[in-house]
C-alpha cells in the first residue's frame, strides 16, 4: 500500500508538471465535477448512517465541508484563469 501511495504521488506530480497552461482551465473544471460526486456521496452517507454512529456522521461531515471547500475554491481560480483571457479596456 506504501508503494502504491508513493507512486500516485510521483505519478500525480509530474502528469500536473507536464500540462499546458491552456488545459488547466479544463481540468478545474473537472476537479470541480469529481469534487461535486464526493459532496453527493457524503451525503448520502450520512443520510443513511445511523443516528448514533458518531464516527461516520463526522467522516460525513468532515467530507462535505471538505468537498464544498475544494468546489469554492475551484470556481474562484477558474474564474480567475478565465479573466486573465478577456480583452482588457
Amino acid at each position: 500500500m506504501i508503494f502504491l501511495i508513493v507512486l500516485a504521488i510521483f505519478l500525480g506530480t509530474e502528469v500536473i508538471k507536464n500540462v499546458p497552461a491552456l488545459l488547466h482551465t479544463p481540468l478545474m473544471s473537472g476537479s470541480n465535477a469529481i469534487s461535486g460526486v464526493v459532496i453527493m456521496g457524503s451525503i448520502i452517507v450520512i443520510g443513511h448512517a445511523r443516528p448514533d454512529d458518531y464516527l461516520t456522521l463526522s467522516l460525513g461531515f468532515l467530507a462535505v465541508v471538505l468537498g464544498t471547500l475544494n468546489v469554492v475554491g475551484g470556481f474562484a481560480v477558474t474564474g480567475r484563469m478565465l479573466a486573465m483571457f478577456k480583452k482588457k479596456k
